[in-house]
């Protein structure tokens, strides 16, 4: 599911990111901007969902597994920030603009967060990949 909802969420956010700085730069567009954000935030909570039930079959927690501690730490910024982008829209707390830059400080934090997962994904592969390599060597034993 991650393999599915992680490229999806990052076209989300692309497309969002668009309407968003479209909105801070001319102030037209407020609420398809808005309407994107929400989206993306929803994407971002079926994400997190399903990454824990992942977490949980892989590493026996929901959260917090040793091997993506700081990354799922750093995920409740993510979602932190977010959700009060989602507070301030529904409870009309400040203006667009003012909400607009909480869903960029939020848009700032994914990418970080993207980034960090990225970056364990490729060590991973690469790891896999130096192990079999290894396992494969007449020098190990490994069968040639």
């Amino acid at each position: 599911m991650q393999g599915i909802l992680a490229p999806v969420q990052f076209a989300v956010f692309l497309v969002s990111l668009g309407f968003v700085v479209r909105y801070l730069a001319t102030g037209d567009g407020a609420a398809i901007a808005a309407a994107s954000i929400v989206t993306k935030t929803l994407v971002l909570y079926a994400i997190m969902v399903t990454g824990s039930i992942w977490e949980k079959e892989v590493f026996g927690c929901y959260l917090f597994a040793p091997a993506f501690f700081w990354e799922d730490v750093f995920s409740f910024l993510v979602l932190a920030l977010h959700t009060a982008y989602l507070v301030a829209l529904f409870a009309g707390l400040g203006d667009p603009r003012q909400q607009m830059l909480i869903a960029l400080a939020a848009y700032a934090a994914y990418v970080i967060n993207a980034t960090q997962f990225l970056l364990k994904l490729r060590a991973a592969r690469r790891d896999e990949r130096h192990a079999v390599a290894v396992a494969g060597s007449p020098l190990s034993g490994g069968l040639a």
